[in-house]
């Protein structure tokens, strides 16, 4: 039985333009994954995809992905759980999710993917269902405690690896796509009370009725088999940087300069250039001195290693803060 909160009107069949949307966020994903393949092959300058504009980029683009998750649950199962095809696709998207674990870890185990974008959908397509039933606005309140816990909720017993999938481990773990239930859970439950919202005042209705131009029929084909689009772009992608890497090869920086850039990057979205130049110089010489240059260039995780690093930033921040306070005051 449900109340007037709850119930809510759901238009028949498939909705192109969200479709769309979906393919859309394909496609951003698809050019952001491209710049990483660049920068893996040394096409791009190091620590170019995790940083500025493309790191706000990569985060816009999971973002959408998972509010469209929340939409998607509403839209398929706002008036009843549909139980089978439920765990059909469940399935299907714990299997893509499992396959790209192993495919990692045997390409990249010092960095694979242990929960990422599939993951995450995975669980929150479980834990959604559980808001299904939920006005809108409580289930906004509690996407906002979500996507504040990390900021409030971190802590060293969330660093033990069993706890990963959290989001509030105090040192986050390695790895090439990482989408911890906080926040990212965040984004599917507004979606969620987005899509009851727009179901209450019509707009879902509204736009069950367009029609997209015949155009755009590419974005509406890859939204509808979305996953499989996922699974495919990004081997495709890297096959085809690699078949171009052996016509024309990078030119490869040193491993030293690499990591100033990719330090150097990292740096200046929080402070100004010059200190930044100084402190990346200050911790290379530093992190040669302890020997450890290799094992972080690897990607090896240690307590140790994470600790020698922690502790040579700390210095090396305030060697630097120092040395240009001395400048600025003078003999």
């Amino acid at each position: 039985m449900t109340d007037r909160h709850t119930s809510i009107d759901l238009p028949k069949g498939r909705i192109e333009v969200i479709d769309i949307a979906r393919g859309t966020a394909l496609v951003a994903m698809a050019i952001y994954h491209f710049a990483w393949d660049l920068e893996f092959f040394g096409y791009a300058p190091a620590g170019m995809a995790g940083s500025g504009g493309w790191k706000l980029f990569a985060r816009c683009i999971a973002s959408s992905f998972l509010f469209l998750v929340g939409v998607s649950l509403v839209l398929g199962h706002g008036k009843s759980i549909r139980w089978k095809s439920f765990w059909r696709r469940w399935v299907m998207v714990a299997a893509a999710a499992l396959a790209i674990t192993v495919a990692t870890y045997i390409a990249m185990p010092n960095g694979f993917i242990f929960f990422g974008i599939l993951h995450q959908i995975a669980l929150a397509s479980v834990l959604g269902l559980a808001f299904l039933r939920l006005p809108a606005v409580v289930t906004l309140s509690i996407a906002v405690v979500v996507l504040a816990a990390p900021h409030y909720l971190r802590s060293e017993f969330f660093d033990a690896p069993w706890w990963w999938w959290s989001g509030l481990s105090i040192n986050y773990p390695r790895s090439n796509d990482y989408v911890p239930v906080f926040p990212w859970f965040g984004a599917v439950l507004i979606g969620i009370a987005a899509a009851k919202i727009a179901a209450q005042t019509g707009l879902l209705a509204s736009l069950s009725r367009i029609r997209p131009p015949r155009f755009l029929w590419p974005l509406d084909f890859a939204g509808r088999h979305s996953l499989a689009v996922y699974l495919i772009h990004q081997p495709v992608l890297i096959a085809c940087v690699w078949l171009f890497s052996q016509v024309v090869p990078p030119n490869l920086e040193s491993l030293e300069v690499r990591f100033l850039q990719s330090c150097e990057r990292t740096c200046v979205e929080q402070r100004d250039t010059e200190f930044c130049a100084r402190y990346c110089v200050c911790v290379l010489d530093r992190l040669e001195s302890a020997g450890v240059m290799q094992d972080l260039y690897a990607g090896r995780q240690s307590d140790t290693l994470r600790a020698t690093t922690e502790e040579t930033a700390r210095q090396c921040t305030i060697e630097t803060d120092d040395a240009m306070l001395g400048e600025e005051g003078g003999p």
